[in-house]
């Protein structure tokens, strides 16, 4: 399927300005860092937890833990998407419970995925609290689902695409809307 490139929404620049916001009202929100974990949703999700760590790291000096959350086998896409799908590992650096845990991932769009990770994290304990920190919320959701942290809503159609680059993984930070 060859896709059209409609709109470059977000360059490095507003990336950042983006994540440090949202570290800002992380710490705001939870009063602090206390029993706060950060957990990236793979792929794209972790090299954000890892930036957001940073920040907060900057602003408190004090190191979150944070965490990588495989979703695979939570999906309920699973037997439509992938034949074999490739399953990484889940990591997380401490024992969730208890934890006010903030799952981060790049865009949010149906529900399904925050869906699939909320299920991983409560199968590794009981957090006091699931938060849910997004660069971009899209819409068009499926399930009652929210972020309680977005970094840019941006308005789409069923018929275009959201992408986000990053320098850690694509070498270069963008988000940009393609047209299918």
């Amino acid at each position: 399927m060859r896709m059209e490139k409609k709109a470059n929404v977000m360059d490095g620049s507003a990336m950042r300005r983006a994540i440090t916001r949202i570290a800002h009202e992380i710490l705001e929100r939870n009063k602090g860092f206390e029993s706060l974990m950060l957990v990236g949703v793979k792929t794209r999700g972790v090299p954000i937890a890892k930036r957001l760590q940073e920040r907060i790291k900057e602003i408190e000096s004090v190191e979150v833990p944070i965490g990588e959350l495989d979703i695979t086998l939570y999906r309920d896409d699973l037997t439509h998407e992938h034949s074999e799908p490739q399953i990484n590992e889940t990591n997380l650096q401490e024992s969730i419970s208890g934890k006010k845990i903030v799952l981060i991932d790049d865009v949010l769009y149906t529900g399904r995925t925050v869906r699939a990770a909320m299920d991983a994290v409560i199968d590794q304990g009981r957090p006091s609290q699931i938060q849910l920190a997004v660069l971009v919320d899209r819409g068009h959701r499926e399930l009652p689902i929210r972020a309680d942290f977005i970094g840019k809503n941006i308005p789409t159609s069923h018929e275009e695409i959201v992408t986000v680059d990053l320098e850690e993984i694509d070498h270069q930070d963008a988000v940009s809307i393609y047209q299918k």
